[in-house]
């Protein structure tokens, strides 16, 4: 699903240059569940922003779904991320005034699709994360872990193939994030969704298939889960 080939990115900070990724390689199965974990300026949110296509690398090659995104402009990266990935912030990122229903709606309003084709859309996702009964909430009106999982049904409703999270669990307490955690390795197991997650809590990268560790950019450590 994911092949990276020599990708660094380097960007100006003042007088400097910084290189937070240099010359790495990569590989993710087609529906795996992969965590990367490393120090604050190890380059792991920089990868991230990579494999989503918020940003371009300096050099190497991107391969997603069989498409090289590393040659993409500005406009075709944004239309290729409709598409193909999924988003989950940590912060969830709901907008307050939209109920639950309309914040996972909201990434269909720019389709082609029909009322009745958004609805059904939404109203699936809800149900594969268990929130159905709470789509006319507001997120004051949910706990951290409802919201987190109307973000993931938010993720979910244009069904990409690709999900990525940036410290999914980083605000729940341990059992709302046992419930995140179970719910991404169904998505991972039982839809086929290729899942790579951004997490500093080690009982969080457990429950991926595999765990990358990165350091300065660099990959020291890719040993599958037992």
């Amino acid at each position: 699903m994911i092949t990276c080939k020599s990708i660094s990115k380097s960007y100006t900070k003042g007088t400097n240059i910084v290189t937070p990724l240099e010359n790495l390689d990569l590989e993710v199965g087609r529906g795996e569940f992969l965590a990367l974990m490393g120090p604050s300026g190890s380059g792991k949110t920089t990868l991230l922003n990579l494999i989503s296509g918020i940003d371009s690398p300096s050099s190497g090659s991107l391969i997603i779904d069989g498409e090289n995104i590393a040659s993409f402009s500005r406009k075709q990266l944004t239309a290729w991320r409709a598409r193909k990935v999924g988003y989950i912030f940590q912060l969830y990122h709901l907008i307050p005034v939209l109920t639950a229903f309309e914040n996972v709606e909201l990434p269909l309003l720019i389709t082609s699709m029909s009322k009745a084709e958004r609805r059904q859309k939404a109203e699936e996702a809800l149900e594969i994360v268990g929130l159905q009964d709470r789509s006319h909430h507001t997120p004051s009106e949910l706990s951290g872990g409802q919201e987190q999982r109307v973000a993931i049904a938010r993720a979910l409703v244009a069904d990409p193939a690709l999900l990525v999270a940036d410290e999914p669990t980083g605000d729940l307490d341990r059992e709302s994030a046992t419930m995140i955690l179970e719910l991404l390795q169904k998505l991972s197991r039982e839809r086929g969704k290729t899942i790579v997650m951004v997490t500093h809590d080690a009982r969080a990268a457990a429950a991926a298939d595999r765990t990358l560790h990165l350091e300065k950019g660099k990959l020291l450590e890719n040993e599958p889960h037992l």
